[in-house]
């Protein structure tokens, strides 16, 4: 599989989130070489808490095949998945992670010493995580993005 290649249409897609109001995360889900679902961060113009980019590809996908079990699927990831997002591509069975940016790469402190390899150890669950993918790119973008909020 081509990681830069997928990262690099995350980035795009989180782009775009960021110019319609949303954090700029996004998340693709490919299965076979093909896409099978993407996903924007919707929180703030759906109002929606649970409008993370992850779900909302996992949605797309589920909804696409009439399952729940995307096993097989590499999911991307703009920015490491939060603890809910985590859980939702276990329940998917989505068996990779290749990440992009990482909480501790922006700064973020608010969540503690959380990462992704911190929710495995805790629940004991599986998922193979390849990290690093144009991180520098997608840790930009939201560093970008949060400053931007800072001057609104």
């Amino acid at each position: 599989m081509d990681h830069v290649h997928y990262m690099q249409l995350a980035l795009e897609q989180a782009g775009e989130a960021a110019r319609r109001g949303n954090r700029p995360v996004a998340s693709i889900i490919v299965r076979d070489d093909q896409i099978i679902g993407v996903g924007q961060n919707t929180m703030f113009t759906d109002h929606d808490p649970s409008g993370h980019a992850e779900v909302a590809a996992i949605r797309q996908a589920c909804s696409r095949f009439q399952t729940v079990d995307l096993s097989g699927s590499t999911l991307y990831s703009t920015l490491e998945p939060c603890p809910m997002c985590f859980w939702c591509m276990q329940e998917a069975k989505i068996g990779r992670l290749v990440l992009g940016g990482r909480y501790a790469g922006i700064g973020r402190t608010d969540i503690g010493r959380y990462t992704i390899e911190s929710i495995q150890e805790f629940t004991g669950r599986k998922l193979e995580v390849i990290t690093g993918v144009l991180q520098r790119e997608c840790e930009a973008l939201r560093i970008e993005w949060k400053r931007a909020q800072v001057g609104k």
